[in-house]
């Protein structure tokens, strides 16, 4: 039977969450895209801290959904336009949603 992609289990066979693996992969494809990627832009600086932050969030277990989505909103608006990384900002809000919704206030 095949699994979703939020079940996979990780290549290492840690315990390690897989959903903590897929958005350590998909942080770190768009983190080297945007070193790579040539033209500066106005909010870079915000994608890039904020990318390292998510960064910092998968060695520490699971992340706080909340704190995930907030960061993938910035990364979002600061790289938004930039077409050139609208693959691996996708791949980052996939791996963000396999954590599901933040709990409601």
């Amino acid at each position: 039977m095949l699994r979703s992609l939020g079940q996979r289990r990780p290549v290492t066979g840690s315990d390690e969450d897989p959903r903590v693996a897929e958005l350590r992969t998909a942080v770190s494809r768009l983190r080297r895209e945007l070193a790579a990627h040539p033209a500066e832009f106005h909010d870079r600086v915000i994608a890039e801290d904020e990318l390292a932050a998510l960064a910092a969030m998968t060695t520490d277990g699971a992340p706080e959904v909340a704190r995930l989505r907030r960061s993938l909103l910035l990364i979002a608006g600061a790289i938004g336009s930039v077409s050139a990384l609208a693959g691996g900002l996708s791949e980052v809000r996939r791996a963000v949603e396999l954590f599901g919704e933040p709990p409601r206030r």
